[in-house]
Parts: C-alpha cells; structure tokens; sequence
C-alpha cells in the first residue's frame, strides 16, 4: 500500500515505472495461469511486452509527450499474436488467442487507463497536467470498500445472512457490499474537503460508488476465473495476499469505470 501511494505521489516517472511493473507481473502470472490450468500456449514474454508497452504508450499519449502513431508497435505485436499461430503448429491456437487477447483487454488495457485518470488537459491554459489524486482515489475507494465490506459483513452477516454472489464467492454478503459502499461515501467526503476544485461533493459521492460497485464486480471476475482453474490464489509472489491478479482484481473493472464516470460527468 505504501509503495503504491509513493509511487503514485513522487512523480510522474515513478507513476508510470510502478504501473508499467504491475502490468508485467499481473500479465506474465495471467499467461502462466491459464497455461498451467487452461491448456494454453500463450506466449508469455510477448504478451507481457505488448502489455507493458501499451501501458507506457498510453503513458507517453496521455501526458502529450508522444504522437498516436506511438501505438504502432504494440498493434504489431497482437498482429504477431495471431500470425505465430499459424506457423507454431501448437494443438489449440484459438485458444491461445483467445486467452492473450482477453490478458491485453482485461489487464492491460485497464492498467493503461490509469493513465488517462492521472493527465487531465486544461482547455484554460492548453496545458495537460499530472493529477495523482484521481488514480490514487481508485485505489483509497477500493481498499476503504474491502475494509468497510468485512467489518459490517463480520459484525453484521448472522443478523442479515444474504449472500451477494454464493455461486461465486459464498464469504461475500449483501450487508457488507452495503457497509463497503456507505465507508466510500465518507473517504468521498473527506477528498471533497481536500480536493473542493477538483470535483464537487455529489461527484466525488459519485466516483466512489462507482469505484466500489465495479470494483466488487472485479473482485467476483477474478474469482470466476480462479474457480474455472480450479486454483484457490493467482499467484504466490506477495506473502500473505496470494498473486498479483488477487491483489489488483477490484481495480481492473474499477479502473475503467472510473474513467467512464468522469468522462460523462466532465462532459455531459
């Protein structure tokens, strides 16, 4: 938690060299995953680079340090995705398509959407400027939902025992979906307070539900995922909190949501 607020905070560098990492890691154990369990072939070290790549494309776009033409070479490596199928002669190419596009949509391109969060253009003064907050809030939100939906549902589930998804996570309970969702109300407020010229109450209200519906609904993802591979964690690679698609799962629905939700409200 720390590293990722730091990392977030420092600078616009840093930013972008800890989310290009996430991406690798979360790709790479994504690939590994489905070949281990899956049956597929998903060349890993390709698929991670375009996934890294796109991340800093995105990056370099955002912050109007870079052309689109900048997106040319990632379109390459998915046109090589397929193409090597042809001639790798592996036993089901459909689905190693299937799961390395699915590793670029589903992890990629919602990392890289960071990136659209964290550089907002200033039609005032021509100017686009790096604006942490906004990921960072991702972030706070999900992890004040996942705080607020154990507390209520420990406290609260024998009182009102409704399960929210049994079929795919039986410890998950409407009640404290329900706690996880007032919690974001109240870090909403406290960012109002700080951040007043950023985005009004009811929107900052606004983001945070979003942010905690969707990123619920990326946590039931993962886990429908994990159940089709018959796998209890993603990965080992942080003690105490299994792999990296378990510790960022909420964020890759939450992610893109956000973006949606501040587009609409910028916009419209």
């Amino acid at each position: 938690m720390a590293v990722l607020v730091g990392g977030t905070l420092y600078s616009p560098i840093s930013f972008t060299v800890l989310f290009a990492l996430i991406t690798a890691l979360t790709t790479w154990e994504f690939s590994t995953n489905v070949n281990a369990y899956a049956g597929a072939s998903v060349n890993r070290l390709i698929n991670t680079v375009a996934a890294v790549y796109l991340f800093v494309a995105f990056s370099g776009f955002c912050a109007d340090l870079v052309p689109s033409k900048a997106f040319i070479p990632y379109l390459i490596s998915i046109i090589y995705l397929l193409v090597s199928e042809l001639y790798l002669e592996k036993p089901d190419p459909l689905k190693n398509w299937g799961y390395a596009f699915a590793s670029q949509i589903y992890v990629a391109l919602s990392l890289s959407l960071l990136n659209v969060l964290a550089w907002r253009y200033d039609p005032m003064t021509n100017h686009t400027a790096f604006v942490p907050i906004y990921p960072l809030s991702v972030f706070l939100f999900l992890w004040t939902s996942d705080t607020g939906a154990y507390c209520c549902g420990s406290m609260l589930h024998k009182y009102f025992p409704a399960k929210l998804f049994e079929r795919i996570s039986p410890n998950k309970s409407w009640v404290g979906s329900i706690g996880g969702g007032v919690l974001c109300l109240v870090v909403a407020a406290i960012l109002w307070h700080f951040y007043p010229h950023l985005l009004t109450l009811p929107q900052w209200m606004g983001f945070g539900l979003t942010v905690c519906v969707f990123g619920t609904w990326g946590d039931l993802v993962e886990s429908l995922f994990k159940r089709q591979l018959g796998i209890k964690d993603s990965g080992h690679i942080l003690p105490g909190h299994g792999g990296m698609l378990d510790r960022f799962d909420s964020s890759l629905l939450a992610i893109p949501a956000a973006m949606l939700y501040l587009y609409t409200i910028t916009t419209f």
